[in-house]
């Protein structure tokens, strides 16, 4: 301990001295010898812990203050943009295998390696000891979590983002039964990471640990985030419950007076963040939630109290929930984007004109500025982002801190598919959704990853990224969690993304309201559909009455049949890919799943042989 009480100081390290647990003792003062910090701070959950680190952040130039009240802004580096994929990496032992497509290295080799990178890596800086709760506070659903950074803006995300756990730890006794993370920017120049050629993000799992080195972007820092539903899928999956890269939110009948609530998972950039924001609905949570069967019934909770959102597109007529948060005097980062002469944020599709000059994450800007790849420099990134507490949100739900959570009524997957699947489809039964919808999702790729755009790629679950597990068992997981479940919820399938073949979308950028809406009613037996090989479709006269009631707009039978076209050539080259997926990269795919597969191509064979290639949806009426 004489470590701890050397570099903390007598009044931060009566802060660490309240928590009776050896084994956090330990796990700090191991990496405050490596790290090497020339001081400590640690954050309880008193607000005035939480102001100071957003004060230093701002001193230490990794936010800059904006013209509104509690809007700051940062810039990542140049090559520092979006989750770096192929440095993330778990460290396995010998005999543990997760898949093919999960990437991975020894864990000897890759401890020692992430050693070497943080030995005296915060030589000259604060380090900051920071503890949270993942999902509700005082739940079942509850996991503590201690993050080590030396970045005063990821442990400010992290505030904004997550709910405070200092007294969780204090609560917990002396085990060893939470997250931990170490963070360090590393080298650091007008306060963004230099270094990033060895950045590096890897997890142990046997420790229930990450540690992420020479970055500063949240998506490779903030290890409460994506780095820990890595750690809690693979708990999840011992325990018996579920980690899923799903919004929650609850779509609203004011006719019954009522709210159901649904979760969704979405590959990023695929509307996942509009859905859970749609105007006149309530907000839960927006990126990732716990599920558990209690009573009988699947309950949810968000992990997260916070957004961490795309903000590109985000403007008054798409997103007017979000964008009012974000130019309301409430505490928002932006990242990435740019700052205007007038000390004003602007992004890609705020819904002004272009700015003539300002800064942004590669310095000062003009129109037609080439960046050091010489490549043009856009005012703001594709994947800029903003970070927002749910509470300051008008739509935020009044169960987001339940430690119940709420009951879930509908599950809903999507992605990027400009050619194949309908608007809106439910499945048949919960292993029909499960096999056939959320184990096939496929995507094509966006800024949000480091990579070529534009790329169909194959995301089951929009979760592939995130498994800690092989495929095989998370899909099984998935199809247990129901076992005991009293009414099982219904799984939907949308697809916002569909073209005609002019390359022109068949759906408005708010459609997807509508789609909810009769979702809502398909949960509460309030609505017909047309059964088709690969699930339940609206039926048209339903879907006009609510184009009207939701949108004030006319909804015509020609738009209707071009968007629900039963494509069945698309649809059967889709089951050959993702078969061939399974075939040759999956070592333990379940044979339910190829039998659905192979069900689901048998009844589109027939009805192709009967109908033709495209078939409508009057087909399927009787």
């Amino acid at each position: 301990m004489d470590i701890l009480k050397e570099k903390c100081g007598e009044k931060e390290y009566k802060k660490l001295e309240s928590i009776k647990n050896e084994k956090l003792q330990a796990f700090l003062a191991k990496y405050v010898e490596l790290c090497n910090p020339d001081s400590i701070f640690v954050r309880t959950d008193a607000p005035e812990d939480e102001a100071y680190i957003r004060g230093k952040s701002i001193d230490n130039k990794e936010e800059i203050p904006l013209k509104t009240k509690g809007h700051t802004i940062h810039w990542d580096g140049y090559y520092d943009q979006a989750r770096d994929k192929s440095n993330t990496k778990y460290l396995l032992k010998p005999d543990e295998v997760l898949g093919s497509d999960i990437r991975s290295c020894d864990r000897e080799k890759g401890l020692e390696e992430v050693t070497g990178l943080l030995r005296d890596s915060m030589v000259g800086k604060q380090m900051l000891i920071c503890f949270f709760c993942l999902g509700p506070t005082g739940s079942q659903f509850s996991i503590p979590a201690v993050q080590i950074t030396d970045s005063y803006y990821v442990a400010h995300s992290e505030s904004l983002l997550y709910r405070t756990g200092y007294q969780e730890f204090i609560g917990i006794g002396d085990t060893e039964r939470f997250f931990r993370f170490v963070h360090t920017a590393g080298k650091m120049k007008d306060g963004v990471s230099v270094d990033v050629y060895n950045r590096r993000v890897y997890i142990d799992l046997t420790g229930e640990m990450v540690f992420s080195t020479n970055t500063q972007y949240a998506g490779n820092t903030v290890g409460l985030k994506k780095l820990s539903m890595r750690l809690a899928i693979k708990r999840a999956s011992e325990e018996g419950w579920l980690t899923e890269h799903m919004f929650v939110m609850g779509v609203k009948n004011e006719d019954k007076k009522r709210t159901t609530y649904f979760t969704g998972s979405f590959p990023s950039a695929c509307g996942k963040t509009a859905t859970a924001m749609l105007e006149g609905e309530k907000i839960v949570g927006d990126d990732i939630a716990y599920l558990r069967m209690i009573d009988k019934k699947i309950r949810a909770v968000n992990v997260e109290r916070g957004i961490f959102g795309i903000i590109r597109d985000v403007n008054n007529d798409g997103d007017p929930e979000i964008y009012k948060a974000l130019t309301n005097p409430v505490e928002v980062i932006f990242s990435n984007i740019l700052k205007d002469k007038h000390n004003v944020p602007r992004w890609l599709g705020d819904g002004g004109s272009e700015p003539e000059s300002g800064t942004n994450f590669s310095g000062e800007w003009l129109p037609g500025k080439k960046g050091p790849d010489d490549k043009e420099v856009p005012c703001a990134h594709k994947n800029a982002r903003y970070t927002i507490r749910l509470e300051d949100l008008e739509n935020c739900d009044e169960n987001l801190h339940d430690p119940e959570g709420v009951e879930v009524g509908g599950i809903i997957y999507g992605g990027r598919d400009s050619d194949t699947s309908v608007p809106v489809a439910q499945s048949f039964d919960w292993s029909h959704g499960i096999l056939t919808q959320a184990a096939t999702i496929e995507s094509e790729t966006t800024a949000a990853t480091l990579g070529q755009e534009g790329v169909r790629t194959f995301n089951l679950m929009a979760n592939l990224d995130f498994l800690s597990i092989p495929i095989g068992r998370y899909i099984q997981n998935n199809l247990d969690i129901i076992a005991d479940v009293k009414k099982e919820p219904l799984i939907f399938c949308v697809n916002y993304f569909l073209k005609d073949d002019k390359g022109e979308y068949l759906n408005g950028i708010k459609d997807k309201h509508v789609w909810l809406k009769w979702m809502e009613l398909r949960v509460n037996g309030d609505a017909d559909a047309l059964e088709t090989p690969v699930g339940y479709i609206p039926k048209y006269e339903d879907l006009k009455k609510l184009f009207k009631e939701t949108l004030g707009k006319d909804y015509s039978r020609e738009e209707y049949d071009k968007q629900f076209q039963l494509r069945i050539p698309e649809l059967i080259a889709k089951i050959k890919r993702i078969k061939d997926i399974y075939h040759t990269k999956v070592f333990d795919t379940p044979h339910v799943l190829m039998k659905a597969l192979d069900d689901q191509k048998a009844r589109l064979e027939a009805c192709r042989e009967k109908n033709g290639d495209y078939v409508a949806a009057k087909v399927f009426e009787k």
